[in-house]
Order: structure tokens, then sequence, then C-alpha cells
């Protein structure tokens, strides 16, 4: 049975992004590493055939930056070998995604684009919820429909199976992805 995560991206690193024209490339890969500003997928429990919504709090509002199934996760010192060329080119594509101490990547088929403008409305915001292995939780510090600190929302969180069903229909409904089978 496959899970959904999310994973926060900081406002700096969407700002380069978005500078850099990397809005509406499909994503291919993410990174992971060992501290809180590059959480490990592979601690958090990410395995292939999971998907993968790396998310953004800006101004009290989530938004959903796109999303990406797990084909393989590769240590990064060994990318190089374990890769084929096209997808080790695509590691140096997508090199700001590299931040701090990088230990493993994340390959996909091409998920949906990367897009700046799906924000989560305030109804599903309240409800959203996540699992763990001590029980389900909710979004901490939401009113009103508004994220008033993202601190609960830090790291690589798995999502409810109701609540990655409702990511993904934001996702798709948006036009994120190119189609059902692009993000499948």
């Amino acid at each position: 049975m496959s899970n959904s995560f999310t994973v926060t991206w900081t406002n700096g690193l969407c700002r380069e992004l978005e500078r850099s024209g990397y809005a509406g490339q499909r994503l291919t890969m993410l990174f992971g590493g060992p501290h809180r500003s590059l959480p490990s997928f592979e601690r958090a429990g990410v395995r292939p055939g999971d998907r993968v919504y790396p998310v953004r709090v800006h101004r009290t509002r989530l938004s959903v930056l796109g999303a990406l199934e797990v084909a393989r996760l590769v240590p990064y010192e060994s990318a190089g070998s374990a890769l084929h060329d096209d997808d080790y080119v695509k590691v140096l594509d997508w090199r700001p995604l590299k931040t701090g101490c990088v230990t493993e990547v994340l390959i996909g088929p091409p998920g949906a684009p990367l897009s700046f403008d799906t924000v989560v409305p305030g109804e599903l915001l309240e409800r959203l919820t996540y699992t763990s292995r001590t029980g389900e939780r909710r979004l901490k510090h939401v009113e009103g429909g508004r994220l008033m600190r993202p601190s609960s929302l830090h790291g690589i969180h798995r999502l409810t199976a109701a609540s990655a069903e409702e990511i993904d229909r934001l996702v798709r409904r948006d036009g994120v992805s190119g189609g059902v089978d692009d993000v499948r």
C-alpha cells in the first residue's frame, strides 16, 4: 500500500525556483538529508510507490507546489554510478533543491509541474490530517482557515488516505498536472 507525504520547502527556496524559471517544470526528483532544513525521506518512511507533495507556507496560506511519485531512493554519494545518464542529468538540472547536506535522492517519472499558485482552501486546511505511529493529528495553529504558525508542518509528514485524496484532487483540479496518469 502506498502512502502520501508532504515536505515543506522554505520561502527562500521557492523564491529562488521562481526567479530561476523552474515554474512549470515537471518534478523528477527531490533531495533529502540529515538536517531539519533538508529532512531525510528514508527516515520519514518514504518508499517506492509513495507520492510526495512539496508544500510552502506563505502569509498564513498553504500551497501545494507539485507532486512526485517515488520510483527509487538512491544515496546521493552513489547517484553518479547508480543512475542512468538521463537521470543523472536531472540531478544537475534540479540543483537549487540541493540545499544543505544532501544524503539521498528521490527519483520518479515526471510528476506534476512545479506551480506556486495552488493554495489549499481554508476548509481543507482545517481538516487536513496527518498520521504516524502514535495516531492521527490535524495541523496546529489553524484559525479561520488560515495557518497562523507553520511549526507543525516543518519536515516530512505522512497524510491520511482521505487527506491525500483531497490534496491529489486539488493538484489535478488546479491544472498542476498534465493529467491523472502523469501524477499517478
